[in-house]
């Protein structure tokens, strides 16, 4: 058995192994303290919705069950299963130049890949979100978005493969270089994009409209001398009952979003200590610092491709009989999260602290108490779990667990931290 067939199947089998390990202490953790509320939030949360929280991350843990059955088998069929080598072939027929043939390929591995992913998705959606009151979406909606979706990404994605593609045709030795300029470049371009091109395609967005809210935000602003290219409202609701706040862009097409469901749920000072939050991470240069990680973790990637790619045991010991740069970006993106999967909790730790520092700017420039009242609110009215595995946690949360980010706010109000169970 060559090496690299050896060693992506131990990856695979040990990668699986863990999160399958980490979805039973999960499981086994929220389950073993759901019948009871933790001493932070029993004013603010009720025994019914803290154990609705934890059917509800049951439910989804279950769905995450058949996702972790069926992606490894998907990946080997796809792999060392002959399943792309398969495709490979089937695109050669149609004779077209290396440039073109890798863009189908990879078009359509895409597409293929989305298909198999669909049930899943509209089991989690039309399945555990309605079951538990959170999906607003109709079967017509969920269409048009995905074929919406599946438009735009064709839209966008397709020059961009073009161009990675070429590069790595034309641009020598060091067209990873090359790649990783354009790939950057592409990146502030959706960034720069996605407020006003892209996401109006799919939600209604409306100015906040004049009154206290609104006074209340703007006064925040200026206070943080956050200048955005205004505050509004998505109509969330119409597809979730899930709500949340984001500022995106960047320069002056920065904008501030909040979903409706979420203005309907909290009062004016915990939306504003909410916003706070969100401006926290501009102003500690959370979006600077996770571009330049990203930029690194993109470089590395691109140059340990433009190795492999040049290698001849890299195709076949992932089960594909010749070598194209087409191929070669394929098999890297399917067996790159294999290995990855390893490196999660340094992801997450690196997030959990950005999220720490934003909490601590908004109790400086608003309140920690509303901010807990309106986290209390937030984690109540989404069903989240108040008492995540901390393992689990580490692994697949870019924040911190619920109990432990109330504490550290408790701590800036001077009192005694707020305790989980």
């Amino acid at each position: 058995m060559p090496t690299l067939t050896l060693l992506f199947l131990i990856a695979l089998a040990a990668g699986t192994a863990l999160q399958w390990w980490l979805l039973r202490r999960q499981a086994n953790h929220v389950a073993a303290h759901a019948d009871t509320v933790p001493t932070a939030f029993a004013e603010g949360i009720s025994l019914a919705d803290h154990q609705k929280a934890a059917s509800y991350t049951l439910a989804k843990l279950g769905l995450a069950r058949w996702e972790l059955l069926i992606g490894p088998l998907v990946l080997l069929a796809w792999t060392l299963g002959g399943g792309l080598a398969l495709l490979d072939r089937s695109w050669l027929a149609a004779d077209w130049s290396p440039l073109w043939h890798g863009v189908a390929l990879l078009t359509s591995l895409s597409l293929i890949s989305g298909l198999l992913d669909l049930p899943l998705r509209v089991a989690a959606t039309f399945g555990v979100e309605t079951r538990f009151g959170f999906n607003r979406t109709t079967p017509g909606r969920f269409v048009t978005d995905l074929l919406l979706e599946t438009l735009v990404g064709l839209l966008i994605g397709t020059p961009l493969i073009a161009v990675m593609l070429w590069l790595m045709m034309e641009a020598g030795g060091l067209w990873w270089l090359w790649a990783w300029g354009v790939w950057m470049g592409f990146m502030l371009l959706m960034t720069w994009a996605y407020p006003t091109l892209i996401a109006p395609m799919f939600n209604k967005f409306e100015p906040l409209e004049q009154g206290e809210l609104r006074s209340r935000l703007e006064n925040l602003l200026t206070r943080c001398g956050f200048h955005s290219d205004g505050m509004f409202v998505m109509d969330g609701s119409k597809r979730s009952a899930h709500g949340n706040a984001y500022f995106t862009g960047f320069g002056r097409n920065k904008r501030i979003v909040f979903y409706d469901t979420l203005l309907n749920g909290l009062e004016p000072p915990e939306v504003e200590a909410v916003l706070a939050h969100e401006l926290g991470h501009f102003k500690r240069r959370h979006i600077v610092k996770m571009l330049l990680v990203t930029a690194i973790l993109s470089l590395a990637g691109l140059a340990a491709l433009g190795w492999l790619s040049q290698q001849a045991w890299f195709y076949t010991g992932l089960g594909v009989d010749r070598q194209s740069p087409a191929l070669a970006l394929a098999l890297f993106m399917l067996v790159l999260p294999v290995f990855g999967v390893f490196f999660q909790p340094l992801l997450s730790a690196f997030s959990r602290k950005h999220e720490f520092e934003a909490d601590a700017y908004a109790a400086e420039q608003a309140s920690a108490n509303d901010l807990i009242g309106g986290l209390v609110k937030m984690y109540r009215d989404s069903a989240s779990t108040l008492t995540p595995d901390p393992l689990y946690s580490a692994f697949h949360h870019s924040h911190p667990p619920a109990p432990v980010r109330v504490a550290h706010l408790s701590s800036k109000l001077g009192g005694p931290a707020a305790q989980g169970s």
